[in-house]
């Protein structure tokens, strides 16, 4: 498969769910994870890298315009910018909203889905809108692998539910033990 490139999508609830999954990868996790969490326009830039990195073994940042995708590093989205990834780079966009969203989650999922195939591994976390969905029919459709946090165990269940409606998740999974899949897939993808 070579190189993957993993894309993470969440909103109510995202926060959490994010620490508990950053928490649980490998430090020498091998694939760069790029993140869409729902946030306000007016959020300061910079806190939520700030929070996730206490949580997290691998280098957390912000997102820039034509950051390179470097492996084991996490790229989150800033507020109101989508996060698109490159085949080799980030870009970020101010184009309208999609579902309502900027970031918006299936602006990801599909620049992945174009730039990398079915090396995309996409996961679907906590949130209250169906943003994802989209994307996640796309991921599927290209080969790649869905994984969907288990709706019982997120904070809003309604986005984890529209992905799975929308598409065949590889696993559907609680979300303590994501992280772990996320480690033993690279691990057999190596």
């Amino acid at each position: 498969m070579g190189r993957a490139v993993v894309v993470i999508g969440a909103s109510l609830g995202g926060l959490d769910a994010l620490g508990v999954l950053l928490s649980t990868l490998s430090a020498s996790f091998p694939w760069p994870l790029a993140i869409v969490q729902h946030r306000s326009a007016e959020d300061v830039a910079d806190t939520l890298p700030l929070i996730l990195q206490r949580r997290c073994a691998l280098p957390v940042r912000e997102a820039e315009d034509k950051d390179p995708m470097l492996d084991g590093h996490v790229y989150v989205a800033p507020p109101d910018y989508h996060l698109l990834v490159e085949r080799a780079a980030l870009a970020l966009s101010t184009e309208a909203r999609v579902s309502l969203a900027r970031p918006s989650i299936d602006v990801l999922f599909d620049s992945a889905v174009a730039a990398f195939g079915a090396s995309v591994v996409a996961v679907v976390l906590t949130g209250a809108s169906a943003d994802g969905a989209q994307g996640a029919r796309l991921v599927k459709a290209r080969g790649g692998t869905l994984l969907v946090q288990d709706p019982a165990t997120a904070e809003s269940g309604v986005m984890p539910l529209a992905a799975i409606a929308a598409a065949k998740p590889d696993r559907v999974l609680p979300l303590a033990a994501l992280g772990e899949y996320l480690n033993r897939l690279a691990a057999m993808r190596g």
